[in-house]
Formats: structure tokens, C-alpha cells, sequence
């Protein structure tokens, strides 16, 4: 009999969002895959269905799978090992696997820390897993898999990496029908694709070289639009969000991409993240005509010292000249700051609140902390040096301060983030500007201002 699979994706700690968009993701090839392969496999995502630790208790005694396999960011690691603990002690015989960002960098520490797990799937796990429970299947232990880390008589071994799947192509679209699409559809009214993987560019903060490679991968254009077809024509969604981290990294890709739209007559608005040197104004009125609604991509800060000691590659000219382009095309710039980078003063932090205000988005809701996920250049660094602060994996929501350095207190930094939130919504000329796109506009714009007005002054009584 052919071993059942379950795979999971852990709740986030109390407080946060988690990083569902590419939990989902992950979970949705593995489990292609798994089915292309007539394996029985189903989903247990806790962060879709708003699920407790005692939830999934009763949910893996209900389906008694054979194998378990679990995904985790950061951030979700810790509720990943107390699952692998629920799920050993509801089914003893069951295997445990373990894969995603953050064990990638932490295989060893995974397996001391939790001896319920059985194994940890390094980097890319689609054939990776495909082989595991093959294995299962035929009673055979797990010698020789690439890409896994694993107990073999009583020691840790870490087996070599698993060769990047170079034919993305080859992959099955993600089965995203074993989640309960209804509420996945309430949970966000938009799904997510990936064409790519891979960067040829290493930002200190970044681990997705070490993750998928100093290579761009992608997908045809044609599988892609073949997938965005699928899913408006199946599930009828007209909104996507692409999750590559350089998006446009081959402009003559993306304007093939967006030519197969048109044909296609495909109705539907996307987002993508990319970089703000891979664009033109040329590919951006492309994109526009395809149904793009909106850029994101990482300024990070508005100093030129903190963008090179992050070894960002980029210019603030660059950055204010390309944001020019998307607001005179129409299109929402989503810009992602980071602060308190190591060199990060005060004084270079608000230059970097003003440069965003330059920018003129509509909202803000991207100004992250500074955090130092395992596997990172960042990571490696601040350990070395003495400055990690914060080992619960749990405040690793880039919302708070992880480590201090010799420029900034971790409590310099968290008000700084607070009082950039603050200066942005209560400028004047945010107001109007807002009023200038309708009265509900203008309103809500008004209605934010005042919250944020009443929170800092909240904050300056209470450090008074």
C-alpha cells in the first residue's frame, strides 16, 4: 500500500501573519508532485484554517498518515517542532520530515532540538520528498538520498545537496485543490505564482542565493500564462501576485509573458516584486497594458552608505528616477524599507522615512526591521560580532528589534519604526493627496491620521 502524506503548514505565533503566500506554494508543488506520482496526499494548512495546536491534534489523529511533512519559515519553526511533537505522540510509526527556509541553515540543530523529527529536507524538496517515500514504500532506509540531513546510528549525517531542478517547466502547477479553496478565498482574495528561482544578486539580508542558487531558473512565459489561465479559468480569480524576488530580471521574458496575456484576453490585475534596476519605463507600460497594478521592490533606505554595506547594488537616484515612472504610469509603488542595518544611525533612518515620503505611496506598510534569519550573510554577521539580542524565534516577525549595534539600542530602533508610521499618515499632504482620489479616500485618510496623531502622543506621555 502506498504511504499517505500529509503536509503542513504550522499557525504563527500569536500576533503575527506568518509567511502563508509561500508556505502555500512550497506545500502545492511538493504535493503535485507527490500526486503525479500516485502518491495519497492531503494539506493541513493551520494559518488558512485558523487552527490550534489541539486542532491539529485531532485533525492528524482523524487522517493517520504514514509520513508528516512539515515546512517552516523563521518565524514558524518553533509551532513546526511543537506539530512534530503532537503528531510522534498521536502516531508513533508515523515518519517526520521536516523542510523549508530556515531548517535548510539549522538541519543539525532541528534534529537535536526535536528527536521526533526524522529527517530535514535541505533546499529544494520536490524530488527530494518524491524519493523519502519512495523509500518508505519499499521498507528501505535513507542512504544515499541527496539533499537530506538524518539520523544514522545515533549520529547526525548530513547527505550532499540535491542539484537544482533546472527544467522548471517539468514541475506540475501547484495543487492548490487540497486546500479548502473557499477559505483560502476569504482568508486572500489573491494567489500567488512563482516564475523564477534563484538571484544572481547576494543582499546581506537575503538568503535566497543559499536557498535556490546564484542562478536565475525560470519558467516559459508560456507555462506561466498556461497556469494564470488555469487558475482564472478554474477558480475564477482575477487577481495574482507573482513571489519572485527579481521578476523582470529578462525584460524580453516579461514582455513575451505579458504579449500572451493580451492574446489570451485574460481579464485579470497582478503585482510583482522586482528590482528597481531591472526596469524601464518601456517594460513598465508593458506590464501595464498586461493588467500590472502595482511594483513592489526593496529601496531599503534612502542613504547610499546603508544600501552599500547591504551590498544592494543600487542607487537612490535609480530608485527615485524608476518610482517616478510607476506614478506617472498609474500604477501603486509598493516600496519595502528596511531599517537598522548594521552602520543604520538616526539620523540616516529618517532620511530614509523622508525618501519614502518622496515616493508618494499610498500606504505604508513596509517599513521592516532589520532581522537576521538564519542562513543570511546578516545572520552570520551579527553572531560573529556579538550583537544577537534575541534568540526566540517567534519575535523573528521583522517587526521587532533582534539585535543592537554601536549606532542604535534596540529601543531607538523600535520607536523609530513606530514614529515612522506616525510622521507618514499624519502629513498634510498625505491628507489632501488622498482627497484628490475621492471623498472615501479623503476620509479614510483623515480617520488614519488622527489614530496615529493620538498614538504618538500616547507614546511620548508614557517615555516622559
Amino acid at each position: 500500500m502506498k504511504p499517505h502524506v500529509t503536509l503542513v503548514n504550522p499557525p504563527a505565533p500569536s500576533g503575527s501573519t506568518g509567511h502563508m503566500p509561500f508556505a502555500l506554494l512550497g506545500l502545492g508543488y511538493l504535493g503535485a508532485v507527490l500526486e503525479e506520482n500516485k502518491y495519497p496526499v492531503d494539506v493541513i494548512d493551520c494559518q488558512v484554517l485558523q487552527l490550534s495546536f489541539d486542532d491539529f491534534r485531532t485533525e492528524i489523529v482523524r487522517r493517520k498518515p504514514d509520513i508528516v511533512g512539515l515546512t517552516s519559515t523563521t518565524l514558524t519553526y518553533l509551532s513546526a517542532l511543537k506539530l512534530a511533537k503532537i503528531a510522534k505522540e498521536e502516531l508513533p510509526k508515523c515518519q517526520i520530515f521536516i523542510g523549508g527556509p530556515h531548517v535548510t541553515f539549522w538541519d543539525d540543530k532541528a534534529l537535536t532540538e526535536c528527536l521526533e523529527l526524522d529527517v530535514v529536507v535541505r533546499k529544494e524538496g520536490e524530488y527530494t520528498l518524491l524519493e523519502l517515500v519512495q523509500r518508505v514504500e519499499a521498507n528501505k532506509n535513507f542512504d544515499g538520498v541527496q539533499g537530506i540531513t538524518h539520523r544514522k546510528n545515533g549520529k547526525i549525517v548530513r547527505n550532499p545537496d540535491r542539484p537544482y531542478i533546472e527544467d522548471l517547466d517539468s514541475l506540475p502547477f501547484p495543487a492548490r485543490h487540497l486546500w479548502p479553496m473557499e477559505k483560502l478565498r476569504k482568508f486572500e482574495d489573491v494567489l500567488y505564482l512563482a516564475a523564477s528561482r534563484g538571484c544572481v544578486f547576494w543582499c546581506e539580508f537575503c538568503a535566497t542565493v543559499r536557498m535556490h542558487g546564484r542562478k536565475f531558473r525560470m519558467r516559459s512565459p508560456k507555462n506561466v500564462v498556461d497556469e494564470l489561465e488555469f487558475l482564472h479559468k478554474t477558480y475564477g480569480v482575477t487577481n495574482f501576485t507573482f513571489c519572485d524576488d527579481a521578476f523582470t530580471v529578462e525584460p524580453e521574458r516579461t514582455e513575451e509573458l505579458c504579449r500572451l496575456i493580451l492574446e489570451r484576453k485574460l481579464k485579470i490585475k497582478w503585482n510583482c516584486g522586482t528590482r528597481i534596476d531591472m526596469l524601464s519605463k518601456e517594460l513598465l507600460v508593458t506590464m501595464r497594458e498586461a493588467g500590472c497594478v502595482s511594483v513592489w521592490s526593496g529601496v531599503e533606505s534612502g542613504t547610499q552608505e546603508v544600501l552599500d554595506s547591504m551590498h544592494k547594488g543600487i542607487t537612490t537616484e535609480q530608485t527615485l528616477r524608476v518610482y517616478g515612472w510607476i506614478r506617472e504610469l498609474g500604477l501603486k509603488p509598493v516600496p519595502n524599507v528596511i531599517l537598522g542595518f548594521p552602520g543604520e544611525t538616526k539620523e540616516s533612518a529618517w532620511k530614509t522615512i523622508k525618501f519614502v515620503e518622496k515616493i508618494s505611496p499610498d500606504e505604508v506598510g513596509f517599513y521592516n526591521i532589520a532581522t537576521p534569519f538564519p542562513g543570511t550573510p546578516l545572520y552570520d554577521s551579527v553572531k560573529e560580532k556579538g550583537w544577537l539580542r534575541v534568540t526566540d524565534f517567534d519575535k523573528y516577525d521583522t517587526a521587532t528589534p533582534i539585535f543592537e549595534t554601536p549606532w542604535l539600542t534596540m529601543k531607538e530602533l523600535k520607536q523609530l519604526r513606530e514614529q515612522a508610521f506616525h510622521h507618514f499618515y499624519t502629513r498634510p499632504s498625505y491628507v489632501v493627496r488622498m482627497f484628490g482620489k475621492g471623498w472615501m479616500y479623503g476620509f479614510a485618510a483623515l480617520r488614519t491620521a488622527a489614530a496615529h496623531l493620538i498614538m504618538s502622543l500616547n507614546s511620548k506621555l508614557k517615555s516622559s
